[in-house]
């Protein structure tokens, strides 16, 4: 970033006197530090520092050791510096003197550092660009508005509009009611967004009671387009709490509703044209290609899309989140759907995220199928006809163990993400799992404790 840009932005926010320094985490957390003013040229030329470890976290927080990023390696920092472009206000911090930037994190001046999932990201776009192709992508992100104050019995629960006595409690899908309902709150986020050059344009009523979904705009910047999905989430999260609720992108924050998915769209553009385009897409060889790619490498790479014990939940038959390798065209039982729309639209929708995914790692996933497929020229099987959950179709992991022992079994997998980064990965995703096993859960105590 330029020394001009920091000016810039300076001298048009004068009342600015602290600066966020971000960087998303392996599970797609926000961490980082706080400056002051007077220090922001100088990390924006020459960088500032945080442990390594920050990139070797469980969902609690604290560092793996098995990762060896922590006290194996004295804890040692690692060079981080901002990215360009992405130097912005905080709307929704009040005296409005705060700012915030999205960094990433080195290993030296030039070398992106390993264990940072964008620089994941940034080495899969390099190797997918010899394909040759642009690209229209977009984001959508599914997302869950949650009371603040649990009900009677501890439970959580979907908040009450602003100015209204009324919670949500039922699935109205595409109600216009419940976003007039929580206008208050969609205009907010899609105003904030705007303050942070996040092209936020459409937001829908889901599934459940309290979901929501937001979109992106297609753009053909996919590092860019990823970098404002990430800072959306924390828009989202923000917002919601000025008003008193909480966000979630959990993905399943409710048993017997609707989970939440990251649901990532691509097509390929050559010479501005879309060569998935054709009558019927799902006959174009080139996107058959692709799906095969996906498909052939779901299994080893669902551990990165199902990232905790709760994002095998989501992955149930008859919630519109896929259980098996499956693809159709306008079909929302599937894991890989062509939407339909005009032939110029033509494009994949990648169903298999959960919104708890690291939105980098998603993404890296996506363009390592699309590539492999196309590459080495796989073939598709026939698409689904009908509700894929009532046919026999061969089935995604439905357990994280199952999916971190086939993640480690693929050599493409260590190919595209990094033998050390794949490493890095498995031993924070089984501690993590040891962890949420090491639980007893109340209804074991309840259906066990008296009488076994």
């Amino acid at each position: 970033m330029s020394k001009s840009e920091v000016k810039d932005f300076l001298s048009q926010h004068p009342d600015i006197t602290t600066i966020e320094l971000l960087l998303s985490d392996l599970n797609g957390v926000v961490r980082g530090k706080r400056i002051e003013r007077d220090l922001l040229e100088k990390v924006f030329t020459k960088g500032f520092y945080l442990p390594g470890s920050v990139m070797a976290l469980d969902s609690a927080g604290t560092t793996v050791e098995e990762s060896g990023l922590g006290m194996d390696v004295g804890d040692r920092d690692r060079l981080c510096k901002p990215i360009p472009g992405t130097l912005s206000i905080v709307p929704w911090h009040e005296g409005g003197d705060r700012a915030q930037a999205l960094c990433t994190m080195y290993k030296d001046r030039s070398t992106g550092f390993f264990a940072d999932p964008r620089q994941v990201l940034v080495n899969a776009i390099d190797r997918f660009s010899q394909l040759g192709y642009d690209v229209g992508f977009a984001v959508e992100l599914e997302f869950y508005l949650i009371d603040k104050q649990r009900d009677e019995k501890g439970n959580i629960q979907p908040p009450i509009a602003l100015g209204s006595e009324r919670r949500m409690m039922s699935s109205q899908v595409y109600s216009i009611d419940d976003l007039d309902q929580y206008d208050f709150f969609i205009r907010d986020v899609i105003e904030t967004a705007r303050q942070q050059n996040i092209p936020a344009d459409t937001v829908i009523a889901e599934y459940a009671p309290g979901q929501f979904e937001v979109n992106l705009d297609y753009g053909t910047d996919i590092l860019k387009a990823v970098d404002q999905a990430v800072l959306l989430k924390r828009v989202i999260r923000s917002v919601a709490n000025k008003y008193n609720m909480d966000a979630s992108f959990m993905a399943k924050p409710y048993i017997d509703q609707s989970g939440s998915g990251l649901h990532l769209h691509l097509s390929l553009l050559k010479d501005g044209e879309n060569v998935f385009a054709a009558e019927d897409p799902t006959q174009n060889p080139l996107l058959r290609q692709a799906i095969a790619g996906l498909l052939s490498m779901a299994d080893s790479t669902q551990a990165f899309l199902a990232p905790t014990v709760n994002s095998f939940r989501r992955l149930a038959p008859e919630n519109f989140a896929p259980t098996s390798k499956t693809w159709a065209y306008d079909n929302r039982t599937v894991a890989l759907r062509i939407p339909s729309g005009g032939q110029s639209a033509t494009r994949i929708e990648h169903r298999m995220s959960g919104a708890d995914a690291n939105p980098y790692l998603a993404t890296a996933v996506l363009l390592a199928g699309v590539t492999e497929g196309i590459q080495n020229k796989l073939e598709a099987p026939d698409p689904v006809v009908g509700n894929a959950y009532d046919q026999e179709h061969e089935q995604v992991a439905d357990n994280q163990r199952d999916a971190l022992r086939k993640m480690e079994a693929d050599p493409r997998v260590s190919d595209w993400f990094g033998k050390d980064f794949v490493e890095l990965y498995s031993a924070c995703k089984w501690s993590e799992l040891r962890m949420f096993e090491q639980q007893i859960t109340q209804m074991e105590y309840d259906l066990l404790l008296p009488y076994v």
